[in-house]
């Protein structure tokens, strides 16, 4: 169940990439990064409220929110350093790649979290598990040469190893989402809730710094609707992820590849919405991060 659920948050993923395209393009990037957690965290209070209002239709349904003590709090404002590094670095080159590079660098996520899956966590996957992690892997490599024919230089692009960075830290809080989840017994909708109020903290310094006290900027900044969305977007697609981790069962390092589907979204939808180039040579490394999906999926 928890590899379906995966699933779930690649597709949620894949449309918040699309909408985080529309959002930061001519806009300025920590603005928009604050709105769409702000967003995000809008939409989990609506639900917050639903418990206080129907408490017990929401404990018959198993939502609730865990009161916590300060040391989880802690930890919870720990994951809001390593992602809100990782989004500042991920919306910057955003802003200046095309999304059919970006997502797929963000794909190379797996490559992290299969060594801290291995070391920490001791997990092992089947024989065919194995090929179709390493499939996907190899797939995320092919992208790197379809860049250089859009002129982006992989050796000598600032904004490449600025994607590369936030995926280095996105993987690592993927890691660490696990010891949240299953070593803290936080459940997703209150690891949800306070990492919103203290990722907002951080951006609102962010924000204090580099933003708001230049007029220029200030001025440069356009609300769009894809703003919101994104934020609605990756808060569902972080609870079905949260979900899926709760199953004892789940192995992070699968789990992590499976969200790479998204790219089915990014690279199609987002190719004809952007107009960007060489659609069709981007298919061929699609269809083997497909084929190591399902490798996943239906080998275990």
């Amino acid at each position: 169940m928890w590899m379906y659920l995966g699933l779930l948050a690649a597709l949620f993923l894949g449309l918040h990439n699309l909408c985080k395209k529309h959002a930061v393009r001519g806009n300025e990037v920590y603005p928009v990064l604050f709105g769409t957690v702000l967003s995000g965290f809008v939409w989990i209070v609506i639900f917050f409220m639903g418990t206080k209002l129907f408490p017990d239709f929401a404990s018959d349904n198993g939502y609730n929110f865990q009161t916590l003590r300060w040391q989880q709090h802690i930890y919870i404002c720990i994951k809001s350093c390593i992602m809100s590094s990782s989004w500042v670095l991920a919306y910057q080159a955003l802003k200046h790649l095309p999304i059919t590079i970006v997502t797929p660098i963000r794909s190379a996520g797996p490559f992290f979290t299969f060594i801290g899956a291995l070391v920490i966590y001791k997990e092992s996957p089947n024989a065919l598990q194995w090929i179709g992690f390493f499939l996907i892997l190899f797939s995320v490599m092919l992208y790197s040469k379809i860049g250089k024919k859009e002129g982006i230089y992989f050796k000598n692009n600032k904004w490449i190893f600025a994607i590369i960075g936030a995926t280095f830290l996105g993987a690592s809080s993927g890691l660490y989402d696990k010891f949240l989840i299953q070593n803290l017994q936080l459940n997703p909708q209150t690891l949800q809730f306070w990492f919103c109020i203290y990722t907002l903290a951080i951006l609102l310094v962010i924000l204090g710094i580099t933003w708001l006290p230049f007029k220029e900027k200030r001025k440069a900044f356009t609300f769009r609707w894809s703003i919101v969305a994104v934020g609605i977007l990756l808060q569902t697609a972080d609870y079905f992820y949260f979900k899926a981790l709760q199953d004892p069962e789940a192995m992070i390092m699968l789990l992590s590849a499976i969200k790479r589907s998204q790219i089915l979204i990014a690279v199609v939808i987002g190719g004809l919405v952007f107009k960007e180039k060489n659609k069709r040579k981007k298919l061929v490394p699609l269809f083997g991060i497909l084929i190591g999906v399902f490798l996943i999926l239906y080998t275990n």
